[in-house]
């Protein structure tokens, strides 16, 4: 997102910048992403589909982005984003409006203030998503972008459907500092036990973020079965704040890492971003949370179980054959002294030491190369597209610097009393 001009922006005006980055193409997009996931290690990813190129009905968009991940070989959950409130702030957004100039309040409004679907539409269209892609390589999910963008009326047609159906739930909660400021107010009660009463809190839901979670929350995280997600480099970029992973694991949640779209560089390198939760969250001094081989296989046991893959990931007879062949020579480099190679990958590791990665029996990945896609080539095509679509949001960006102005003084002074 940097490219479109979003670097150090809070969500609250990041998730609007992004609209600059609305896919030219679904396939190429979905395909470019993917790969490079693939690249890295990853053998599945979850696409929270919250920004449709519009291009096409959402299912035949759907359609285009499973024969994306076919192509790549990556197994895919994919979660259709909903949104039915607060499509500006946490709130009333009139006074943001009222703030523009009068030439910029239709731009914005037209842009970003749309009619959403009921939750009868939502269950609908994900119902037709899973009848059109739905297979052993594909998971398809319920995926309400938030608690403070989804009415409860939604949330709880969801958490029956999900009961029925058996299938998961992906949703970021609490992950700004407004976000948790804007739960405290709406529900009193609190906001996870309003999700543990409306029956969405279960061992289906994946929560991404977690990071404003208090401890009795992450107690009821943990009694329900429920993964959190940490993106620790997206909450660098995004200054979202340190999520409490050690205390959650040590609560008994379970535990997956995730990129949320911004990896430390920008490049979808998984195994860094890996690397980077274990430091920062692992122990201080001699308290270790975890050992390095432990947080390994929950990071691929949980992440597996969140995205719909079968078994643990395990390298055993019965198992899926998943795995990825890291280079020990690229990563010991020096060849010293005997070291262990989980200590060489937590130390240095990153998608150049990936040679071969291996899903479902399929070489998706041979001597660090996609082998489905020609990666560098789609890069180049879909920058192209990108640049020749800038023009369209002239409009935007000239009522941005009004509109950043006006986000930043309501989160600031309304949002936040």
């Amino acid at each position: 997102m940097t490219s479109f001009g979003a670097s150090g922006m809070p969500l609250e005006s990041w998730i609007l910048r992004s609209a600059f980055g609305t896919p030219p193409d679904a396939y190429l997009a979905a395909a470019v992403s993917l790969a490079r996931s693939a690249r890295a290690g990853c053998g599945g990813a979850m696409i929270h589909y919250t920004r449709p190129s519009g291009k096409l009905p959402i299912v035949d968009e759907a359609i285009a982005i499973a024969q994306a991940a076919g192509d790549v070989g990556i197994r895919l959950a994919f979660a259709l984003a909903v949104r039915d409130q607060n499509p500006l702030v946490y709130g009333d957004g009139a006074d943001v409006l009222a703030a523009l100039p009068e030439e910029h309040r239709s731009t914005i409004s037209d842009m970003f203030v749309r009619p959403t679907p009921t939750p009868s539409d939502y269950l609908d269209r994900v119902d037709a998503i899973h009848a059109a892609i739905a297979g052993p390589m594909i998971d398809v999910q319920y995926g309400p972008a938030g608690v403070q963008w989804c009415s409860p009326a939604l949330l709880e047609a969801i958490a029956d459907r999900s009961a029925a159906t058996g299938r998961r739930v992906h949703m970021h909660l609490l992950e700004t500092i407004y976000q948790r400021q804007w739960a405290d107010r709406a529900f009193p009660g609190g906001v996870v036990r309003f999700l543990k009463d409306i029956g969405l809190l279960t061992d289906r839901l994946t929560i991404a973020h977690g990071i404003h979670a208090r401890p009795d929350e992450l107690d009821m995280i943990a009694e329900s079965g429920a993964t959190i997600v940490t993106n620790f480099s997206s909450n660098l970029h995004l200054h979202s704040g340190f999520a409490p992973i050690a205390d959650a694991h040590r609560r008994g949640c379970l535990i997956a890492v995730g990129i949320d779209g911004v990896a430390l560089d920008e490049d979808d390198d998984a195994i860094r971003e890996m690397r980077l939760v274990q430091m920062a969250h692992g122990g201080l001094g001699f308290e270790r949370v975890w050992s390095r081989g432990e947080f390994l296989s929950l990071a691929v046991r949980n992440g597996r179980r969140s995205v719909g893959a079968p078994g643990t990931g395990t390298l055993a007879a019965g198992e899926a054959a998943d795995f990825a062949l890291l280079d020990i020579g690229h990563l010991d480099r020096d060849a010293i002294m005997s070291v262990d190679p989980v200590d060489m990958l937590f130390a240095r590791g990153n998608s150049s030491c990936v040679r071969d990665v291996v899903v479902n029996g399929r070489t998706i990945v041979r001597d660090g190369k996609p082998t489905g896609v020609d990666l560098d080539a789609m890069e180049t095509e879909i920058r192209a597209m990108y640049r020749k679509n800038v023009p369209q949001f002239e409009a935007l960006e000239n009522a941005w610097q009004p509109l950043e102005g006006a986000l930043t003084h309501w989160f600031r002074h309304q949002g936040c009393c």
